[in-house]
């Protein structure tokens, strides 16, 4: 008996059927405590993905493209060049199975049921912090850190963050047009769609996505996303608090110019400005506007007759920004130091203890940086790390602190392997089995051949 192509498609089948009623097998025990569901959920999601994986090569057996299977189903048939046999292949048939039993009378029969039921015993690695305490909590501490970095008129509580963090809605619209609230709007999401892949294995993360992306955009294509409404406009103007961008958020032109040409042009008509040119004249035009008052500003800038208008009409504007400005008190900061838990620029000392002006990259996080030696190490047991060696089918344990290379991180993944491999038991490849004949085989080896019929 040999290992045809229809009896590794048997066993395809064999072993999807398998795994089918293993899941059912598995979903039928009522877990304990959240541990164990989410144990057991990472079990099934393993198993649909082998199932998965076994289907694929199914469909690909039954597509023959290679006409292979209808060659052997021909054979099988008795089909040579010859002519047609029927009979001549029955016997040859037949006279192979009796030889096989005539050598192996009592032959044992492995059952592979074990190995499948030891599945349902299998504790899936899942990797969580500490703050998490295994899918109970969200650990929001680094995009803690991120939001009270957005220039806000005072730092928040960790609490108040987790109360609001869920609505954006109510954030000035001026913050939303920032480089620093994009990218913390992108981790936020990595953040929580991975969270939801570690805790929700069995939710099909791709379909709640789309479904929400084509929600968005129809809501979008009418205006009613809420804190983008579309308001009323009166007299062709837009609300200023709309249009005006916060210049206090870039300190040089090219970081303005990555707002958009069209935000720059409602920016400069906001202000009575000339709106044409390049997305870099149209920066450096509004950048202007940083440091010096309007009242000041050279009319060639200004649109034709609309500079009288805009001093007159934005007077009172005016007046209340003066009052705002004293009240609050302009920050000096030059060197661009961090910002303390009081909202002012750190001490320039600690800055250099710490090393803060010292950029770490690591590639596994997507080439995110790292400012400061302590920030660089404790980035090793956080949550976007871990997701990068995660999706690489690396371990995040202690031989791979301070490697932040995807090639060195594999090829020592790979040593260990290999080093493991030397003084680990492997019962598939070690455990020995004996035939009748006296041939010594391997677990995984006598397996292959008892299915097949060989031994």
């Amino acid at each position: 008996m040999s290992s045809t192509l229809l009896e590794t498609t048997r066993a395809s089948h064999e072993e999807v059927e398998r795994l089918e009623r293993l899941i059912v097998k598995d979903l039928q025990n009522e877990p304990a405590n959240n541990k164990d569901r989410l144990f057991q959920s990472h079990r099934v999601r393993n198993m649909i993905e082998n199932i998965i994986t076994t289907t694929e090569k199914i469909v690909e057996i039954y597509e023959d493209k290679d006409n292979a299977r209808k060659d052997e189903i021909a054979a099988l048939g008795g089909q040579t060049a010859m002519g047609t046999n029927v009979f001549s292949a029955f016997y040859d048939r037949l006279k192979e199975i009796r030889e096989y039993h005539r050598r192996h009378p009592a032959a044992r029969v492995v059952d592979a049921n074990e190995d499948y039921e030891a599945m349902l015993k299998e504790e899936p690695v899942i990797e969580f912090t500490g703050e998490e305490a295994f899918g109970k909590y969200l650990d929001m501490h680094e995009l803690y850190n991120q939001f009270n970095n957005l220039k806000f008129e005072k730092p928040i509580e960790y609490s108040t963050y987790l109360d609001i963090f869920s609505q954006p809605h109510n954030l000035p619209r001026k913050v939303k047009f920032t480089r620093q609230y994009k990218e913390y709007m992108e981790n936020l999401l990595e953040y929580l769609a991975y969270f939801f892949q570690r805790t929700e294995p069995l939710q099909d993360l791709d379909r709640i996505l789309s479904k929400v992306t084509a929600e968005f955009e129809e809501q979008w294509e009418n205006g009613t996303v809420q804190g983008w409404e579309k308001n009323a406009q009166e007299n062709g103007h837009v609300p200023a608090d709309h249009t005006v961008i916060d210049l206090d958020f870039y300190s040089t032109v090219e970081e303005l110019k990555e707002v958009g040409p069209e935000k720059l042009k409602e920016a400069l008509a906001a202000l009575g400005l000339k709106s044409g040119g390049t997305v870099q004249q149209r920066a450096e035009r509004l950048f202007l506007t940083k440091h010096t008052p309007l009242e000041k500003l050279d009319k060639k800038h200004f649109v034709k007759g609309s500079h009288a208008s805009e001093l007159n009409g934005g007077a009172e504007e005016t007046q209340a920004d003066t009052e705002s400005d004293d009240d609050e008190q302009q920050i000096y900061n030059p060197l661009k130091l961090p910002m303390g838990w009081d909202g002012k620029p750190i001490p320039y000392w600690l800055y250099k203890l710490h090393g803060l002006g010292q950029e770490f990259k690591c590639e596994i996080c997507g080439n995110d940086s790292y400012w400061g030696r302590r920030a660089f190490e404790r980035h090793f047991k956080e949550w976007r790390h871990q997701h990068g060696m995660r999706c690489l089918g690396i371990p995040n344990t202690k031989n791979f602190n301070e490697i932040t290379s995807i090639q060195e991180a594999q090829e020592l993944w790979k040593r260990i392997q290999a080093r493991q491999g030397v003084n680990k038991w492997r019962p598939e490849l070690e455990e020995e089995y004996e035939d009748k004949e006296g041939n010594i085989y391997n677990k995984k080896t006598y397996t292959d051949l008892q299915r097949q019929g060989l031994i």
